[in-house]
């Protein structure tokens, strides 16, 4: 959608991830005029592997490759990394956001009611988190079922599309808020990239945003808005307030790592199942467990990336287990990339998580056990609130917030969806108690 040259709106909102669409859906469902700027097409998802790579795997776009050759990926298109994530749902951590002067417990009461949220049921629970769920339980450890994101009653057995974007219309994912803002007449431009924010110099030497310098196919345009909200992700966020004066976001992030580890059972399985169905969390050792079926693109590559070449024909046998845990705010985001290596307590806490995994598949029967090397998908902590914004998300910039897993403000390992439409409709409400009226 093409706007006049130097338009003015109430707000305007980079990215349409979780918190940006969410606030799109709040501030335009209040009458306020609305940008949304995301840099990603809104192409209807297909659940197709090569659309997944477009969205996730171009290099310094979706994909970056760290120097010890692991893979961190972000999804740029419309409704942000919700469109190709697992669609887990976890509460946030309350004490956390307490000490920062941020309760979430009403939003958290709010957003459960206007997004699916609860376990799947038994019969959408695939043979592989079957299985595997019931080696757990061989090895004493408790594994329950988890929250999901996902309208059960339009999910389909033996479906696997999670991860490259549902098109049965079952995940929850930020289009359907981005939609609902469209609907209420929040104006939508699609492969425009934010570059910087700008702003005006006050009387009293401060700076006071006043709109957004962006790029299309058609050029350099201007977007001016009474306020701008960055909702670009934990990478993308830091390198725009980077471009705009802030130059110490992105000097440390988490990025949550990943390892699958795998082994080879007596059982072939047949098709896919929704990923992440049951596991468990040990928040104070700040490791996730739980099943993860992957799709075989991703189980060969990660298999012949350990050197696992015996293993790359068993893929139907192959139980596998995602072992995901909070790692220390290190590395650096820069203008064209993004960098971070895993301390030495990053790995015991993957190291003991892949323990706990071998454990239970051994215990479900399984041989030819062996970890991947590490991957993540989750940034953030890189504009983190207390450093960066303050407790209602504003940065030094005056009229100028963050909202996104860039904000959060501590070592993570969750899956964060949730939280983020939390924090984005307390934003909302901050926003329009101190908004002017149209």
């Amino acid at each position: 959608m093409a706007i006049p040259e130097n338009a003015y709106f109430d707000a305007i909102i980079v990215g349409s991830g979780p918190a940006g669409a969410t606030l799109a859906k709040s501030l335009s469902e209040q009458g306020k005029k609305v940008l949304i700027l995301e840099w990603g097409s809104d192409s209807p998802l297909r659940g197709s592997f090569w659309q997944m790579a477009d969205i996730a795997a171009i290099p310094s776009k979706g994909a970056f490759i760290g120097k010890d050759l692991s893979l961190l990926i972000r999804g740029i298109t419309a409704g942000g990394s919700s469109a190709i994530n697992y669609a887990t749902a976890m509460l946030p951590p309350y004490d956390m956001f307490d000490r920062y002067g941020i309760d979430l417990r009403a939003e958290a009461e709010e957003m459960q009611q206007a997004v699916p949220y609860s376990p799947l049921p038994d019969p959408l629970i695939g043979p592989r988190a079957q299985r595997i769920w019931l080696g757990a339980q061989k090895a004493g450890i408790e594994w329950h079922k988890l929250d999901k994101l996902i309208d059960v009653e339009r999910c389909q057995a033996g479906c696997h599309l999670c991860g490259y974007g549902c098109p049965h219309g079952a995940k929850w994912t930020a289009r359907r808020f981005l939609e609902d803002a469209v609907t209420s007449g929040a104006q939508l431009i699609t492969k425009a990239k934010v570059t910087k924010v700008l702003t005006e110099k006050q009387p009293d030497n401060s700076h006071l945003a006043i709109g957004v310098e962006y790029q299309t196919n058609s050029g350099v345009h201007l977007a001016f808005s009474e306020r701008v909200i960055l909702s670009a992700g934990g990478i993308g966020s830091p390198q725009i307030l980077q471009q705009s004066g802030i130059v110490e976001a992105g000097q440390q992030f988490f990025i949550d790592p990943v390892v699958a580890v795998m082994g080879t059972v007596d059982e072939k399985f047949g098709g896919g199942e929704v990923p992440m169905a049951a596991g468990l969390h040990l928040p104070d050792e700040g490791i996730v467990l739980s099943d993860l079926a992957l799709p075989k693109p991703f189980f060969h590559l990660f298999t012949a990336q350990v050197g696992r070449f015996d293993r790359l024909l068993a893929a139907d046998n192959t139980l596998a287990i995602m072992v995901k845990v909070q790692d220390s705010l290190s590395g650096k985001i820069s203008a064209n990339w993004a960098s971070k290596s895993l301390c030495i307590e990053d790995k015991a806490r993957l190291d003991k998580g892949a323990e706990m995994a071998e454990t239970i598949l051994t215990a479900a029967g399984a041989t030819h056990i062996y970890r991947t090397h590490h991957f993540a998908a989750h940034q953030g902590g890189s504009a983190a609130i207390g450093d960066i914004v303050d407790s209602n998300l504003e940065t030094e910039i005056r009229r100028l917030y963050v909202c996104d897993a860039s904000v959060i403000p501590e070592a993570w390992g969750l899956p964060p969806t949730f939280t983020l439409l939390c924090l984005a409709k307390r934003l909302s409400k901050h926003l329009a108690n101190h908004m002017v009226a149209n």
